[in-house]
């Protein structure tokens, strides 16, 4: 029965997740992780995200051999268990029987763990005697008390104990019958089978051998079904039946390899969705399994120079497109890290395949790498490209040995037979073992994309959980120098073959010493010190034995393979031994006694390096790593100066310079100095900046949106930058600079303490501050309050202006003030004038209110109500539009009245002109004025008697106003119908209109230009004057055209001033003609009745008749109600002055009547006129018969009658 526990889960190897800065240097970082990574033996390397190198392996034309591995024979416990069993198998065919594996307890039983036991218990007899059966049984897990005891004696006496006694010498002569013949027991078929029944049984024994090295299956195949869109990978498990893998081709397609992981009959299924921790049991159950056999297939150790590298490479076969280039280039490529200028291999010739040049790792599910430490005890680096998993288990360098032990004190029978074993890499053993013998062991899954590194003499193994592509490559750093003698050394003692010379490759970097990195040259130095020293004592322990030939000999023109030592096959550079009698036979100084028995004599010294030339080639390299300790002792001086000795950042930058020329170690102290000098040269920086912004600030005081959106330092900022500069290690010039800028913002911060302070804020104080603020450059926690300051000092300076002028202190400034400081900071200062502001506002808007009201009252208040209002108003220190219009209305109230009673206390009444701009001033003034009814009724009835005299005088339509028509004319003489003679005329009635009111009516103006009644009667007459004048003159001009009868054709009459034609009428005023059908006829108008010229048909033309001609009573009557009227017109003076103008001419008129010359001519006048009228009636009659007889006599009817009536007409009318 096998003892299998489910596999626990060793503890994680530490996971490193670089950043780019330290993946930019891959020893470097391996360097830096080494003293937590080597504690493990191994460790993951997670690149920075997006390091993701393209695949540049071609896939297709891929080929390389697999290897076969059968899991059961890897581990090293379950090998033994199979050898066991071979061994009794062969026993017992050797006696004619097959052997049959006996089943306990439904288990087939364990045969090995049994013997050990039984042997380790005083063997089978002193069991039997001491009866420890039941003991075994339970030490082999079988549960108690079911008589499993006896059943383990009956089968180790049947299968085990006969072998035993054959190894011990006795016959077994009696021991061919050891089973029973019939089925007494429950195993009955179980054990040893005679010849006789090999026929009968033969075909239970093939379907036995069959259960035991059939392969099993994870899945039922009713449950492979493949879910959409999931991947998934599968992989042929081959038997040991299998006649396909008997005929396997030496070569395989890396396509066919993953072909071939598709279903078949016998088929382990592996989804890739199937946890790794359930993948992993799995295996290790499977690999102690001596009950299956899976085999699978490992391509393994492919050189990838045969083959091509994962990684872009510059190999010239191919153009690298995109991003390869980069990659092609980078330090983590596995190409590239074996020959990096830090490592070691760098200066080893030849192409070591494996060490440095990577090789390619083909894997599918269970594929594993068994216990192994790289060769030279040197570091590895593997990463996968892609694919499923890799799980690694490591043990650190320390318990190297201890593993060892544990494997060889588990295992013994292997190690007995092969030493070297676990140089083979054929051997597993469970994690869980070897931790339960105290070796520490730790595990990762290496997902794709991911490295995994191993540190010297580390060992490692593994499994892939499915199918993927690895590269692996090893590299040596400096560190690995020490460890690599110390290999040698160790192959030495197991008589293992060297892949190279340790001593070849440490004499090539001392020859070169300046090729070499510092910290290399340092290690070289101390490698070949320790060299040397060997060296001196062997050769000297050789000259002691007698040789005295010695030849010096180029080793490394000679090839390795004839070069190696006879005794313990390492390859030999410094020295060697040989002797005449086998010249190919050469042994290292170790081994001198080994080499043969003849005399020393015969024996010759081969030597590579003379121990004269030691010294030089130490000298050299020990001057390489020297140059670095001057260098480094410089600069730990410079780093730890004090204020007095620092140096200047330049000597710094010079001591960094030689560093990165000379290529010294990336080590702390170098590290150090570059970041010290980095954080100088930024504080330099922030220094000279900061210096210039203040500057620049005072040259220009505006700031741009960029010096604005910038941050600043804060003081504090500010005092740690001072504090770091002169901590510095070395002497930064702007530093007394900023140390002033320091003192002045704590001067700054002083006054600012001080102004804030104050009880009322000082706008140019605060102001100052803030320049001097914005001009040091730095975030100063003072800026924003006096910031909030000025804007409450400029706020009170304002208001305080303001109030210094009441009369730009409106309503709207004061809510405005008001707004903007409810927006403020509080301050008691502010409070204050906001307070007074309030109150200044509320009792404004009061009083605007009631001066508001008093102007839109109905009825209207009286002066003395609104003087009080206005009195009391008066102290109010505001702009108040209200209470000035009410004290304007107030003041032109007083004028109004004032004016009105010098007008009404005057010597002669106003004009009405000037009493309807009175009324129309009064009417607009908000206020109750007690004249006002006054002059509205004077002013009513003036207009009323100025209607009632236009309606009297003025025609229907008429164009001439009614103080034109009782005025003197000024048009005589004007003539035409045409647009420029009306424009004339237009122009000279202008005139006239202006002149009268020129000469009547200039009250308006002034109240004290009072128009004397004479003057008025004077300036008419006058006018008259001239009226008459030009009538005259225009008379006599008339009546002078008809003497002008031969050129009475270019003589001009009428408006319109053309030539007599037609029907024409005279004018008895201007006496001039005028065409019929340019003026209106006469109402009496008939053209005889003008010709005989009766008095009713007078003709006036338009021009002299241009109003109404009222009886002189009604004139009398309305002159009666102008003296009634408390007013002076224009019109009524001019009505005044034409009556007694008509009155002065009735008079004259009477006058001339009354004499007797014109009364008798008046008479025959009378009587003549009364002739001519009766002339005109008779000739109008006989006109009338006349046409009646006409038509009498066209008609037939009536001269068929009596004609008689009609001559007696005729003759009536001619008598």
């Amino acid at each position: 029965m096998a003892l299998f526990r489910e596999f626990q889960a060793p503890p994680e190897c530490p996971v490193f997740e670089p950043s780019w800065q330290d993946f930019s240097d891959p020893f470097s970082f391996i360097r830096r992780i080494r003293e937590i990574a080597e504690n493990t033996g191994i460790c993951k390397i997670r690149p920075p995200q997006g390091w993701q190198p393209p695949f540049a392996c071609d896939v297709r034309s891929f080929r390389f051999t697999p290897r076969i591995q059968r899991l059961n024979e890897l581990e090293a416990l379950t090998r033994v268990k199979l050898n066991f069993l071979d061994q009794i198998a062969k026993f017992w065919e050797l006696q004619g029987c097959k052997l049959r594996l006996p089943h306990v307890e439904r288990k087939v039983l364990d045969l090995y763990l049994l013997s050990k036991l039984v042997r380790a218990e005083g063997g089978f007899e002193a069991v039997c005697k001491e009866k420890r059966w039941s003991r075994i049984s339970s030490r082999m897990g079988f549960p108690a008390g079911k008589g499993v005891g006896s059943l383990l004696r009956s089968h180790f006496e049947r299968i085990l104990y006969p072998y035993e006694l054959f190894q011990t010498g006795a016959t077994l002569t009696s021991v061919h019958r050891l089973y029973p013949e019939g089925p007494d027991s429950e195993d009955v078929d179980e054990g040893i089978g005679g010849a006789e029944e090999e026929g009968a049984d033969e075909d239970e024994e093939k379907e036995r051998r069959v259960e035991r090295r059939s392969p099993r299956r994870l899945k039922d195949e009713s449950e492979n079904t493949e879910p959409k869109d999931v991947q998934v990978f599968r992989l042929d498990i081959m038997t040991a039946d299998d006649e396909g893998f008997l005929r396997k081709q030496k070569h395989m397609r890396a396509q066919a390899f993953a072909i071939k992981m598709r279903p078949r009959k016998e088929v382990l299924e592996v989804n890739y969705m199937v946890p790794t921790e359930l993948v992993e049991k799995e295996f290790w159950r499977l690999v102690s399994s001596i009950e299956e056999d899976v085999i699978v297939e490992y391509g393994a150790d492919i050189s990838s120079k045969d083959m091509g590298s994962g990684f872009p490479v510059r190999d010239g076969k191919r153009k690298l497109i995109g991003d390869e280039d980069e990659y092609a280039n980078s330090g983590w490529n596995l190409n590239n890290m074996p020959v990096l200028e830090q490592s070691v291999l760098t200066h080893i010739s030849a192409d070591i395949s494996g060490m440095k040049v990577p090789w390619l790792y083909v894997g599918m599910c269970f594929s594993s790498f068994c216990w192994h430490i790289e060769d030279h005890w040197s570091y590895s680096i593997n990463y996968l490209h892609w694919g499923e998993p890799k799980t690694w288990y490591g043990v650190p360098a320390h318990a190297a040995e201890q593993l060892e032990s544990v494997m060889k004190k588990v295992a013994p029978e292997l190690f007995d037979s092969q030493p070297d074993l676990l140089h083979q890499l054929v051997t597993l053993m469970n994690p869980n073992l070897l931790m339960e013998h105290g070796v520490p062991v730790y595990r990762t899954n290496q997902c794709a994309g991911e490295f995994v590194v191993t540190f010297p003499r580390a060992y490692h193994s593994g499994f892939n959980q499915g199918y993927n592509f690895a590269e692996a490559v090893n590299f040596c750093t400096a560190d690995w120098l020490p460890i690599g003698r110390q290999c040698v050394a160790h192959y030495r003692r197991l008589q293992r073959y060297c892949v190279f010379s340790h001593e070849e490759l440490v004499c090539k970097m001392a020859a070169d010493p300046e090729s070499l990195d510092v910290e290399l040259a340092a290690a070289v130095v101390r490698e070949l010190g320790h060299m040397i020293e060997e060296e001196s004592r062997l050769r000297a322990a050789v000259q002691e034995t007698g040789v005295l030939c010695s030849e010096q000999e180029v080793f490394e023109l000679v090839p390795d393979d004839e070069r190696q030592c006879w005794k313990c096959k390492t390859t030999c550079f410094l020295s060697a031994l040989t002797c005449s009698c086998s010249p190919q036979r050469l042994v290292c100084l170790h081994h001198a006694a080994e080499l043969c028995s003849c005399a020393a004599s015969n024996k010759c010294l081969r030597f590579r390096y003379d121990q004269d030339e030691f010294p030089a080639m130490l000298y050299g390299v020990k001057t390489r790593a020297q140059s670095y300790d001057t260098w480094a002792k410089r600069v730990t001086e410079a780093l730890a100066a004090d204020n007095k000795s620092k140096k200047d950042l330049i000597e710094l930058k010079v001591l960094l310079e030689d560093a990165e020329d000379r290529k010294y170690p990336e080590n702390s102290l170098l590290r150090s100095l570059r970041d010290t000098v980095k954080e100088a040269e930024t504080c330099s920086s922030v220094a000279q900046l900061l210096l210039s912004h203040k500057q620049r600030h005072r040259r220009e005081r505006p700031e741009s949106s960029a010096q604005k959106a910038r941050s600043k330092l804060t003081v504090e900022e500010l005092k740690v930058f001072v504090e770091q500069l002169y901590r510095l290690p070395c002497v930064i010039s702007q530093a007394r600079h900023v140390k002033e800028l320091l003192e002045s913002v704590q001067d700054f911060h002083e006054r600012a303490q001080a102004a804030l302070a104050d009880e009322t804020p000082d706008s140019g104080k605060l102001q100052a501050l803030l320049e001097l603020g914005s001009g040091l450059e730095l975030e100063l926690p003072e800026l924003p309050r006096l910031k909030q300051e000025l804007q409450q000092a400029r706020w009170l300076d304002e208001v305080r202006l303001t109030l210094m002028e009441p009369q730009r202190l409106t309503l709207e400034l004061m809510k405005r003030l008001i707004d903007s400081g409810v927006g403020l900071p509080p301050h008691h200062a502010v409070e204050k004038a906001m307070a007074e502001l309030q109150e200044l506002l509320t009792l404004s808007e009061h009083w605007e209110e009631r001066a508001r009201a008093c102007l839109q009252a109905r009825p209207r208040h009286s002066l003395l109500t609104l003087e009080s209002i206005v009195m009391e108003a008066k102290n109010i220190p505001a702009y108040l539009p209200n209470v000035l219009a009410l004290r304007d209305a107030l003041h032109k109230a007083k004028e109004w009245t004032a004016k009105v009673e010098a007008i009404q206390n005057g010597s002669n009444y106003a004009y009405l002109e000037q009493l309807e701009g009175l009324l129309a001033r009064g009417r607009s003034i908000p206020v109750r004025l007690e004249a006002l009814p006054q002059v509205e009724s004077q002013v009513a009835s003036a207009r009323a008697w100025r209607e009632r005299t236009a309606r009297t005088f003025l025609k229907k339509n008429s164009t001439y106003t009614l103080l034109q028509v009782l005025s003197p004319r000024v048009d005589i003489g004007v003539y035409g119908t045409s647009k420029s003679k009306r424009k004339r005329v237009k122009e000279l009635l202008e005139k006239e209109r202006g002149l009268e009111l020129d000469a009547l009516s200039d009250l308006e103006d002034s109240v004290e230009d009072t128009r004397d009644p004479a003057a008025v009667v004077a300036s008419f007459k006058a006018r008259e004057r001239q009226e008459l004048e030009a009538i005259h003159s225009l008379r006599a001009a008339n009546l002078a055209k008809m003497a002008l009868v031969e050129r009475i054709e270019e003589v001009k009459f009428c408006l319109c001033r053309k030539t007599a034609g037609g029907f024409m009428l005279q004018c008895e005023l201007c006496r001039d003609w005028f065409h019929g059908a340019c003026v209106p006829l006469p109402k009496a108008g008939s053209q005889k009745k003008l010709v005989s010229g009766s008095k009713e048909s007078k003709f006036l033309c338009p021009l002299c008749q241009r109003s109404r001609r009222p009886r002189l009573e009604t004139i009398l009557s309305l002159l009666v109600s102008l003296q009634k009227l408390p007013v002076r017109l224009p019109e009524g003076e001019a009505l005044q002055c034409l009556t007694e103008r008509a009155m002065g001419w009735q008079d004259r008129a009477r006058q001339a009547l009354a004499t007797d010359e014109l009364s008798s001519a008046l008479a025959k006048l009378s009587v003549l006129s009364q002739r001519m009228v009766e002339l005109a009636a008779r000739e109008k009659t006989e006109k009338i018969i006349n046409a009646e007889l006409q038509k009498a006599a066209a008609n037939p009817d009536l001269q068929a009658r009596d004609p008689t009536p009609s001559r007696l007409i005729i003759s009536v009318l001619h008598d």
